[in-house]
């Protein structure tokens, strides 16, 4: 949802008008954030699609936003597409079972469309994990992904993605896929959002107690258990630090808030066992319930420092960086070094990027280091590189969107 929501001030900029068709908010249960509509141009046509309400699907065993919403998305966009002429139709979205409502436009109107693929469709990432670790229904949803990413793949016609590793993996499962417009656009950074955060700051209230006696590390974002080495790196190397610098140590306190994507008061911590196991209880606290987005940019901006926990997979790129960046807070990272995430902000001198692929007691002593300076005050002052910055703000990156468009339109014209 944020890529459309960045991009749409500037579509009209590259010569496409966009039109938005989204589920109703009522129908979802995700923490809502009505200030998000502000940043919207007036202009833009908004389609709310219905969906079956989850009071009875649930009795059936199913809740996903997608299968809810698929009959009356096919529906009402049938009906758009009959009476108005469109060049495109553009999938932005995690609800991957909706992909494949591309196949039957594509047949039906003979309008090409595009996947951005912001995370992976099919995956056997969470094959081998234990159970417990694995997301819920899982069982469910591998198989109706290996059954739905296929169909889809076989009529795409262009396809956008936050990292090349997760092109290169549908190209080498789709050869067809090689002859596609495809390209790596990251997640943007959106300026705006900062001034309307800015702008109703009296409204938000922090959610987490800042005392002046203490260091305050925030993270907001999800939890997951391929975070938590991440976490143990950052646990392992703090809690050296009491051992050796009790002084300095004892005043630094851990927030992770919005870690679940459960519906509120139903989140599992999945970042604070972890922090029991080192016996750092006292030092860490971790909040399940997700924030609404411009709460998050409030919460970031007022924290003495930011730690991002990052996956051990070398694909994974956090959206969640921009908004950090955005704060102007130092921010320890920890990702794969092959993460886009780390090497932006590595490239922009907007923090420390601990690379979570390196072994040994090195990376501990590593957090253990970083974590001494910060507290005596030893860190040199901190001074993001705008200009490096600049090709991530939204405009550019809505550019690079077009430019794909541009190319599908031309190739499926030509075909």
């Amino acid at each position: 949802m944020q890529r459309i929501r960045m991009s749409l001030p500037y579509f009209n900029n590259f010569g496409w008008e966009a039109s938005v068709a989204t589920v109703h908010p009522q129908h979802s249960n995700l923490v809502k954030d009505e200030l998000l509509i502000e940043a919207v141009p007036k202009n833009i046509r908004i389609i709310n699609i219905d969906a079956f309400s989850t009071k009875w699907t649930r009795k059936l065993g199913f809740g996903s936003l997608a299968l809810r919403s698929m009959l009356y998305y096919k529906h009402s966009i049938d009906k758009l597409l009959a009476n108005e002429k469109f060049d495109l139709i553009y999938f932005s979205t995690t609800e991957f079972p909706l992909l494949i409502l591309g196949r039957h436009w594509k047949r039906k109107f003979g309008i090409p469309f595009v996947i951005d693929m912001q995370d992976p469709w099919h995956s056997d990432y969470y094959q081998n994990k234990p159970r417990q670790e694995r997301p819920r229904k899982h069982w469910f949803s591998y198989r109706l992904n290996k059954w739905l990413e296929p169909k889809a793949m076989q009529m795409v016609d262009g396809l956008i993605s936050v990292s090349q590793g997760y092109l290169d993996a549908l190209c080498s499962r789709y050869p067809r896929l090689i002859t596609v417009p495809q390209r790596v656009i990251t997640f943007s950074a959106f300026e705006p959002d900062i001034k309307v955060m800015q702008k109703h700051a009296n409204t938000f209230v922090l959610p987490f107690q800042k005392l002046a006696k203490n260091y305050h590390f925030v993270y907001v974002g999800r939890g997951g258990h391929d975070l938590q080495l991440s976490a143990r790196l950052l646990f392992d190397g703090f809690k050296k630090g009491l051992e050796e610098a009790p002084e300095l140590f004892t005043k630094v306190r851990f927030h992770f808030l919005g870690t679940s994507y459960a519906p509120k008061g139903q989140g599992k911590p999945t970042i604070l066992p972890v922090a029991s196991e080192f016996g750092l209880t006292n030092y860490v606290e971790e909040q399940t319930d997700r924030l609404p987005y411009y709460q998050t940019l409030y919460t970031l901006s007022n924290a003495d420092h930011l730690v991002i926990l990052g996956s051990d997979d070398p694909q994974y790129t956090a959206s969640k960086v921009f908004p950090y960046l955005l704060s102007k807070i130092p921010i320890l990272a920890f990702f794969h070094s092959k993460s886009s995430a780390a090497q932006i902000i590595e490239k922009c001198g907007a923090g420390k990027v601990i690379p979570i692929d390196s072994h040994g007691d090195t990376l501990k002593d590593l957090v253990y280091q970083y974590l001494h300076d910060l507290l005596r005050a030893q860190m040199p002052s901190h001074s993001i590189n705008w200009k490096a910055f600049e090709p991530y703000l939204a405009p550019e990156m809505c550019k690079q969107q077009c430019i794909i468009f541009t190319d599908v339109i031309r190739q499926f014209n030509n075909a």
